[in-house]
């Protein structure tokens, strides 16, 4: 049987996967990769999965999100999972590699794969016919920035600075009530963390002195604006701005409490909440220190901390199916950061299953959907079904699985317990799809 082949736009982690998983099911693959003829700001070197923040590609334990989600990408065929092996460097419980030696591996594994062609070219429109695989990453710019939008009839968002997200099962709810502002909306929509004058005043004194992360220069709009930042510009400018409690009551004082952060749902089960203005560019230890000076957060669980980029990446939700196909247009499928999630694994995971489900579209097979339980569907399906107010990019975690049906109170043994559901669901579903993770012809 004759196979019409994928091109697979960007050669990073994301594009290293899809390519290596689509070759591996039979499918003539076409990589087109940018460098060594043009490079974004981020990248040095010529190889392919090129690493340019960090060498860790985090925990390693099953009972870690990161560990999970790298256990199921090794079930699964991963390149990059085989290569980090290969190429591991020591770092205690965390898989780091050598950089160089990493994207070396990935480089001649997939140049002297029979079914990889290479070009090098710049890519300004995605090609009008044939399965393609969009994995250019966050800083996709210029005509083909234009060209996605265009064909996903979205333009593509945006964000300077994004708001830390915790667990709720992490936050102490003896110092929180439930209430929207002037009680408009539901009764619980917000959880509001009061702070009285004397609270207040140390936390805002030591959000003033906190060290920031190096930020490149870039305009960050008013509405956006890090509470540092906000917080330097008086000692009541945040309690005016982000903070202020008009229109709320506490119901244990019958007052309006002297300062108010609230948090707002992430997710329809309401197990992860968002610091309602809290956009921030503090290193992520000092944000847990500093905000866990607000008695309500004194023992949050951060899944994401604030951040600030300037990153492109698709409003995915209702753009992109389950499988990372774009609803408009079955035959394009997206990869990597540019879908929304984030981190190094995760955007190898997307470019993986994108390659997977692309291969199964040309063979006439249904796509691969893994179950929410996994950390690879629940990924899948904060990218393509989130219901929150904004969409921002998300990193495994453990805030975005299904709950247990029984509660365990222990977090390391609730934490094991999760990954071992995930993994016996992973491998039911991939037995009901007949999946192999070994090289085939393709039938």
């Amino acid at each position: 049987m004759n196979n019409p082949g994928l091109t697979v736009i960007g050669a990073g982690l994301a594009g290293c996967e899809a390519a290596f998983a689509a070759a591996g099911r039979g499918i003539p693959v076409t990589l087109w990769e940018q460098k060594p003829l043009r490079r974004s700001p981020a990248h040095s070197g010529d190889g392919f999965a090129e690493l340019v923040c960090s060498n860790s590609l985090k925990a390693q334990r099953l009972g870690s999100a990161a560990g999970l989600l790298k256990a199921e990408m090794e079930r699964m065929g991963s390149i990059c999972m085989e290569a980090a092996r290969a190429c591991a460097v020591p770092a205690g419980g965390a898989l780091a590699v050598d950089r160089d030696a990493f994207s070396q591996y990935i480089t001649d594994k997939l140049a002297a794969h029979p079914n990889i062609m290479i070009e090098h070219k710049v890519c300004e429109a995605i090609p009008a016919q044939g399965a393609v695989v969009v994995a250019t990453g966050p800083l996709t710019d210029g005509a083909l920035a234009e060209d996605i939008e265009r064909l996903c009839g979205a333009r593509l968002a945006f964000y300077d600075a994004a708001a830390p997200i915790v667990t709720a099962e992490s936050l102490c709810m003896e110092h929180i009530f439930t209430q929207s502002r002037y009680d408009r909306g539901g009764a619980d929509d917000y959880l509001n963390c009061p702070l009285n004058k004397e609270q207040y005043e140390r936390f805002q004194e030591a959000l003033c002195g906190a060290q920031t992360a190096l930020v490149h220069d870039f305009d960050v709009y008013e509405g956006c604006m890090p509470i540092e930042v906000l917080a330097a510009r008086g000692k009541d400018a945040i309690r005016f701005g982000p903070m202020k409690p008009v229109g709320l009551r506490d119901p244990r004082t019958g007052r309006r409490p002297w300062a108010v952060l609230q948090l707002r749902r992430e997710n329809k089960e309401g197990s992860l909440y968002n610091l309602v203005g809290f956009q921030t560019n503090l290193k992520f230890g000092e944000q847990q220190r500093v905000f866990g000076m607000i008695p309500a957060l004194e023992n949050a669980e951060f899944v994401r901390y604030g951040v600030m980029h300037r990153n492109s990446f698709l409003s995915s939700p209702g753009l992109l199916d389950l499988n990372f196909a774009l609803r408009r247009d079955p035959r394009v499928f997206f990869a990597g950061q540019i879908t929304g999630v984030e981190g190094y694994m995760e955007s190898a995971l997307s470019g993986l299953l994108a390659g997977q489900n692309a291969a199964r579209r040309l063979w006439g097979k249904s796509p691969l959907l893994l179950p929410q339980t996994t950390m690879s569907g629940a990924l899948s399906r904060y990218v393509s079904e989130y219901e929150g107010k904004d969409f921002q990019p998300m990193g495994a975690n453990f805030g975005i699985l299904p709950p247990l049906s029984e509660r365990i109170k222990d977090k390391r043994l609730r934490y094991e317990a999760l990954a071992n559901r995930g993994l016996s669901d992973l491998e039911q579903a991939l037995k009901e799809a007949n999946f192999d993770n070994r090289e085939m012809e393709g039938v």
